[in-house]
């Protein structure tokens, strides 16, 4: 009887012991996850100043446009949480594609090396942010299913382990379908 009750305790141990680390690997996985988004988003905030010199000489009278990417840009880049970095960096998005949509009304512009070099860079930055927050989404997924379900969810309330937040688009307009018109 005594054998069953140390066996017990042993497996007892193994389990905390194991779930413990899956929670510290998952968790740390996930603070990879975000280190790999908050990369890219810095290497968008790094081109952003290039973009708006890039478009001043041709967009005098879009100021505002850019002003308030600039303005959005510092926004991004003093965010302290997660969740209020996330939706910065939603609104700068949405600024972004403005200036790319009012760009379309300069034909010098669209037709300047040096912007479309920055274009093509600014979306390959985009490309990488997409799959950074895929990245992390799927590890928060884990960490989060990890600490929620049972029995884990004890040994992770025990520890002080908690869910984290999905990076998620913000505006709904966002999710929608892109149209597409053949001319």
């Amino acid at each position: 009887m005594v054998t069953i009750l140390l066996i017990l305790i042993v497996l007892f141990i193994l389990y905390l012991v194991f779930t413990y680390n899956r929670l510290v690997r998952l968790q740390n996985l996930t603070k990879e996850g975000w280190s790999g988004i908050d990369v890219q988003l810095k290497q968008r905030a790094n081109l952003i100043p290039n973009l708006v010199e890039a478009v001043k000489g041709y967009m005098g009278h879009e100021r505002g446009v850019l002003e308030k990417l600039t303005e959005l840009r510092t926004q991004c880049l003093a965010s302290g949480t997660m969740q209020e970095r996330s939706a910065n960096e939603n609104q700068l998005t949405g600024a972004l594609r403005q200036l790319f949509a009012l760009a379309e009304n300069y034909p010098d512009l669209k037709a300047s090396q040096n912007f479309i070099e920055l274009q093509q860079a600014l979306s390959n930055v985009e490309n990488q942010i997409q799959l950074a927050r895929r990245y992390y989404n799927g590890t928060a997924r884990d960490f989060n299913i990890l600490v929620e379900s049972f029995p884990s969810n004890l040994v992770a309330r025990g520890f002080g382990f908690g869910p984290v937040q999905f990076f998620e688009i913000e505006d709904a307009a966002e999710r929608d379908v892109p149209s597409v018109k053949f001319s």
